[in-house]
């Protein structure tokens, strides 16, 4: 990435043409208000603030930076965002990247032009009338089929490679990085078709890119397997003669099935209006829900759901609805990727993450029917299968209790066993404490048994840790940390040195002060995190939100390895993208007292007083948009609503003088605080 690229792009876009292009906004005073983008609102709440360079909504409480801004309303990654702005800016990114992106930019016309190839032997072809036969008799509609770019691959050895390469000048090489052939075996060279005799369903990641496929063998075929010229069984073919039903693009540049969702692209702000994604497991699944007009619905690629697709899911949504095929292997790939989902409500919860998940369900259908099957038959009957979902607790108890069979000793056991750690994770005690007796009631056993398997530290596993695994996990961080130890000359001496004042106009003054006291005195790190938590706010720029919440993910790396949750420069470095490495090293490098060097009292202070600092913009902000508001109620002639603003505002104005005082009083701390520090700070 190139030097203080973001910084550059915040000097050449405006906060008010970047939002401008999605909000209609209205001069009001130094600001700029409109109807928030992010919650429905009929009173505009949502404030632009060019002289900050930045927005925030006084409704749902969001806001931040250009950055920030194209990442909560597209669904970005900071990377992403920081590449979209830049494009738009007229900025060109590093010559490395620039030709990585115009590779997989390569490989994305590679996958369009065959999917196009597939799209058209299904719908304009004879080959490809048995499986357009098929997708009719499914339910689904020739519209459909068009707008989701279905096609069929016919039952060729090398069709589609003729094609491609004599039409649309592709090269083998090129098909095999995108995942669409596999080489001869038997050191024939060559290559030969891997998607035969299959529906094809093109995937797509969140922005509308082809990143792979999916294929589907027709059922009359399935067993069958495809054979080639000489009548032998094709490659892919399963070790007992049967094709496998489905087969997804194998792991590329492009692909990634982890990390991907099967109509992403399609239901992304469907999800984000209605605050819930609902998940169900296969693409006709999926298909299905957005022919019928349920535009919420993702599929997970037959898959138990992974941690990266949940990430990909709270970009647009913190409700997830799991609506897994009822079979005994639907309910068993439901309750593993529930369990997971559902202690992963609370580490987000405990954790300065961004990240939110408030409730998980699971969505019950009728045994033996797929959700295609029940949204084709009766739609109704699906959209009250997902509104009234079982929370996913409620779903566990219910889902243990029926699998260990609990009128024996030894399933009360297994019952208990798979749920006790799972309740643990309830921070609530009351809400702990009902779905205790829920479990009693379904498996018999006597609630203050359950208590003490609950507070019970032989039952606690693997996620409790032990205490030899955190003192051996400590002595190697500490031994990590004095390795990894290095200065600012050693930083700016290094092949990667970078201009620091570039780098550094991406951050406001404060910020910049906040974060390299926390890179150099880490001890601070958690206490400024619970400050920032407690007060419900969060730094101004995205690349100092991404850089912290970077620093909190170091130390719970370390928690992970069994160790105390311990910051270590080096791993903490390594584990940057490009896009704030740049920024790191500055920060590091920056010219000024060493904090290392201060007393723990003097650090303190001065980390209190970025944050006093950070908190008084905060309320000027506040109280620019009282102000606006005052005006409109004076030109509206509403004297209840000016009565209310003037008190707020004066409140504002209170806070803001008692803000400054403690300024004031932190200022005269720091001169009589001791200059030196006394002992290891470290």
């Amino acid at each position: 990435m190139a030097v203080g690229v973001a910084a550059e792009v915040k000097s050449k876009l405006t906060v008010l043409e970047v939002v401008g292009e999605v909000v209609q906004l209205k001069k009001a005073g130094t600001t700029y208000k409109g109807l928030c983008p992010f919650h429905g609102e009929k009173t505009a709440s949502f404030v632009v603030t060019p002289a900050r360079d930045t927005w925030h909504c006084f409704g749902c409480g969001e806001g931040g930076d250009i950055f920030s801004f194209v990442m909560k309303h597209e669904g970005l990654t900071f990377p992403d965002a920081l590449k979209k702005l830049a494009a738009k800016a007229g900025i060109e990114i590093d010559e490395r990247t620039t030709r990585e992106d115009a590779h997989k930019g390569r490989l994305r016309e590679v996958l369009e032009n065959a999917i196009a190839f597939y799209h058209v032997v299904l719908t304009q072809s004879k080959v490809g009338a048995p499986a357009l036969e098929y997708l009719h008799e499914r339910g689904f509609t020739d519209e459909t089929i068009e707008r989701f770019q279905l096609g069929w691959a016919p039952d060729g050895w090398d069709q589609m490679i003729k094609m491609l390469q004599s039409r649309r000048n592709v090269t083998l090489p090129e098909l095999a990085e995108v995942g669409l052939t596999s080489p001869r075996s038997g050191g024939r060279g060559g290559a030969y078709d891997k998607f035969r005799a299959r529906i094809i369903f093109p995937i797509r990641d969140a922005a509308g890119a082809a990143v792979g496929i999916g294929g589907r063998i027709l059922p009359a075929a399935k067993g069958q397997g495809s054979t080639g010229a000489a009548g032998t069984a094709a490659p892919h073919a399963t070790q007992d003669g049967g094709a496998p039903k489905y087969l997804n693009s194998p792991a590329t540049a492009l692909f990634d099935k982890s990390r991907t969702l099967y109509l992403i692209e399609r239901a992304r702000g469907e999800m984000r209006r209605r605050d819930e994604a609902v998940l169900v497991e296969g693409y006709t699944d999926a298909l299905m829900a957005h022919q019928a007009g349920f535009e919420n619905v993702v599929a997970s690629l037959g898959t138990a759901l992974t941690p990266a697709q949940v990430a990909v899911i709270t970009r647009y949504a913190k409700s997830i609805v799991l609506a897994y095929d009822v079979d005994p292997a639907g309910q068993h790939a439901g309750s593993i990727g529930g369990a997971e989902l559902f202690k992963l409500i609370g580490a987000l919860a405990a954790e300065e993450t961004g990240i939110e998940i408030t409730n998980v369900r699971v969505a019950r259908l009728p045994e033996g029917k797929d959700p295609d099957e029940v949204i084709l038959a009766t739609p109704d009957l699906w959209r009250e299968a997902v509104r009234t979902a079982q929370p996913i607790v409620e779903f566990l108890i219910d889902y243990y209790a029926t699998a260990s069979d609990v009128r024996t000793a030894k399933g009360k056991s297994q019952a208990v066993a798979a749920l006790v750690p799972l309740l643990r994770e309830i921070r609530d005690p009351v809400v702990r404490d009902s779905y205790l007796q829920a479990l009693g009631r379904r498996t018999g056993v006597d609630e203050r048994v359950l208590l003490e398997a609950l507070h019970s530290p032989s039952s606690a596993g693997g996620s409790m840790g032990s205490g030899g695994r955190t003192t051996d996990g400590a002595g190697s961080a500490r031994a990590a940390g004095t390795a990894s130890r290095f200065t600012a000359d050693a930083i700016m001496s290094s092949p990667d040195a970078i201009d620091t004042r570039a780098e550094l106009r991406a951050l406001t003054r404060e910020e910049a002060r906040l974060l390299r006291y926390l890179l150099l005195v880490p001890e601070q790190q958690e206490r400024v995190a619970d400050s920032l938590r407690a007060q419900g706010a969060s730094l101004p720029s995205t690349p100092a939100r991404e850089l912290f919440a970077a620093m909190l993910e170091d130390r719970e790396k370390d928690r992970e390895a069994g160790g105390p949750g311990r910051f270590e420069r080096g791993r903490f470095l390594d584990s940057l993208p490009a896009e704030l490495h740049g920024l790191a090293i500055a920060l590091y490098a920056e010219r000024g007292p060493d904090p290392n060097e201060l007393a723990g009292e003097r650090v303190s202070i001065g980390v209190d007083q970025c944050l006093l600092a950070l908190e008084a913009d905060r309320l000027k902000a506040q109280m620019e948009y009282i102000s606006a508001e005052l005006t409109e109620a004076e030109a509206a002639g509403d004297p209840v609503a000016k009565a209310a603003l003037l008190e707020t505002n004066r409140n504002l104005y209170e806070a803001l003088k008692s803000l400054g005082r403690r300024r004031e009083d932190s200022s005269l701390l720091t001169s009589s605080a001791p200059a030196a520090r006394s002992g290891g700070h470290r």
